[in-house]
C-alpha cells in the first residue's frame, strides 16, 4: 500500500508536466507571433517620425561646399549647423551643436571618426571622415543610408559588379536598407551622413570591432554617452 501511495504522486506530477508543456510553448508561440505582428506593424508608421529629409539634406551639403573653400571642412561643418539650427527649432529636433565632440569610429573593419548632430530612435545626423583614409564593409542595415560627400571622394562596389561606384563632393551614395557593399574613402574623405530606419539595430554592427579587435574601452563609453544623451534629448521633444 506504501509502496502504491507513492507512485502516485509521481505519476500524477508526469501527467500534470505532460499537461503543462504543450500550453507553454504555445503561449510562447503567441507571444513570438503577437512580437512580430507589432514590429511589422510599427516599421509600416516608422516615417511618421522622420523629420529629417534626405533631399534637403543634399541640398545642403551642396551649399556648404560652394559656400567653403575647397579644404575647409570646418567652415562646411559650421555651415551645416548653422543652417540645421535655423531651419529645426528645438521644441522638435534636438541637435548637439558643440562640433568639437568627436570620437573615434571603428565598424566593418573601417575606421574613421565621426561628430553626431542629432541622434533619435528612428533617424541619426553626424560627419563621418579621415584624413588618412579607409576601406571596409558597409554593413547590412534595417535604415537608408544617405551618404553626402563634402570633400575628398568614396568608392564602393557590390558582388559582381566590374566597375567601381564613384562619389565626389557634392554627390550622395545612397545604401538602401538590407543591402550591402565594400566601401573606400580616400585621403582626406568627410561627409554628413545620415540614415533612417531602426538606428538601434544598427548598434551591434556599430560597436563589434570595439568589443572584439580594437578593445578601446574608453571611446566606446565616450560614444554611447553621447548616442544615449542625444537619444534622450529627442524623445524628452517628442523626437521617437
Amino acid at each position: 500500500m506504501a509502496s502504491n501511495s507513492k507512485d502516485k504522486p509521481k505519476s500524477a506530477r508526469a501527467a500534470h508536466s505532460g499537461l503543462t508543456h504543450p500550453k507553454l510553448w504555445i503561449s510562447r508561440l503567441l507571444l513570438a507571433l503577437l512580437f512580430v505582428a507589432t514590429c511589422k506593424w510599427v516599421d509600416t508608421i516608422k516615417e511618421r517620425w522622420y523629420v529629417l529629409d534626405p533631399r534637403s539634406l543634399h541640398e545642403l551639403a551642396q551649399a556648404a561646399i560652394a559656400a567653403s573653400s575647397p579644404n575647409d571642412t570646418a567652415g562646411m561643418i559650421d555651415h551645416i549647423l548653422t543652417n540645421l539650427t535655423a531651419t529645426y527649432p528645438s521644441t522638435k529636433l534636438a541637435l548637439n551643436t558643440n562640433s568639437n565632440e568627436w570620437v573615434f569610429n571603428n565598424a566593418g573593419g573601417a575606421m574613421g571618426a565621426m561628430y553626431i548632430i542629432h541622434a533619435s530612435i528612428t533617424e541619426y545626423l553626424f560627419i563621418f571622415g579621415t584624413p588618412l583614409g579607409t576601406e571596409g564593409h558597409t554593413g547590412r542595415h534595417t535604415v537608408d543610408d544617405y551618404f553626402h560627400i563634402l570633400i575628398g571622394e568614396q568608392w564602393a562596389f557590390s558582388p559582381g559588379q566590374l566597375e567601381m561606384e564613384r562619389y565626389v563632393p557634392g554627390s550622395v551614395h545612397h545604401l538602401p536598407r538590407g543591402a550591402a557593399k565594400q566601401y573606400k574613402m580616400h585621403e582626406g574623405c568627410f561627409a554628413l551622413e545620415y540614415a533612417r530606419g531602426w538606428i538601434p539595430l544598427m548598434l551591434p554592427f556599430g560597436f563589434a570591432d570595439g568589443f572584439t579587435s580594437t578593445l578601446d574601452l574608453p571611446t566606446l563609453y565616450r560614444t554611447v554617452w553621447i548616442a544615449v544623451r542625444e537619444t534622450s534629448r529627442n524623445l524628452f521633444v517628442g523626437k521617437i
